[in-house]
């Protein structure tokens, strides 16, 4: 998916940020920081990492299709705030192994390799396969597995490093703690194997009753969301079974 790069500068960058997303963006010393921003009723925006400019500004890399959409959304929160915020023109370059001076570790996984913004596109070079990276990694993708009906926890956020439960109040804190805290989570995104020709968007059933839907597939790997306590061993998906991965 084509990415586009954000930039917010200001002397209340860094507070306006903290205050709005899911994870703590003072962290950036660290490396990166992938986080989402939600609803107040603690449904999925859109997501994104971010990482420093260099010279106290932030930077922040998301879905080139949801850009404006994010733009448009913090500028609306942006009220008095001293921070401007405008797309930078800059191009994605992506690898593995050690991340070169301008780049960063994706901190969803170390698997996802590293990423940096750069002046020029990136050379017509073989890639790692990235999709079957995350779907391996159960890792969510926008307009997949992350919908405007999703909830950050039904989605591994905690396992991909994207919620910080210490970092106090952002949009959506309150239900996002209330699930972690005082629920036990009934569904969510599962790995699974597949056999046959189960297609992305399939419905998954037991006994003839929808229990979950086929997500992201690369080979016989895939992603679904799936209600735990009315999985079977192997379901029926469109043309194929699944079967939870362990």
């Amino acid at each position: 998916m084509s990415r586009s790069l954000l930039q917010l500068t200001g002397t209340d960058a860094v507070p306006f940020l903290q205050n709005l997303v899911t994870n703590d963006v003072t962290m950036l010393q660290d490396g990166a920081v992938y986080a989402a921003l939600l609803t107040p009723q603690g449904k999925f925006l859109v997501d994104f990492f971010v990482f420093s400019d260099g010279s106290g500004g932030l930077l922040m890399d998301v879905a080139q299709d949801h850009a404006a959409k994010l733009l448009q959304r913090l500028t609306l929160y942006r009220l008095r705030a001293d921070v401007k915020i405008e797309h930078a023109d800059r191009h994605l370059h992506r690898g593995t192994g050690t991340p070169p001076v301008d780049g960063w570790a994706d901190p969803r996984h170390p698997d996802m390799g590293w990423r940096a913004w750069r002046d020029t596109p990136q050379p017509n070079t073989e890639l790692p396969d990235w999709d079957a990276r995350r779907v391996a990694h159960l890792i969510p993708e926008i307009d997949i597995e992350l919908t405007p009906d999703s909830y950050i926890l039904e989605c591994n956020f905690e396992a991909i490093n994207g919620v910080d439960f210490r970092k106090g109040c952002y949009v959506g804190q309150e239900v996002t703690a209330r699930m972690k805290h005082k629920t036990t989570l009934r569904k969510g995104l599962v790995r699974v194997q597949v056999t046959g020709a189960a297609q992305t968007g399939d419905d998954i059933l037991v006994n003839g009753k929808v229990v979950g839907q086929l997500l992201s597939r690369v080979d016989d790997t895939a992603i679904a969301y799936l209600r735990y306590d009315r999985a079977a061993p192997r379901m029926e998906c469109g043309a194929g079974l699944v079967s939870v991965s362990t």
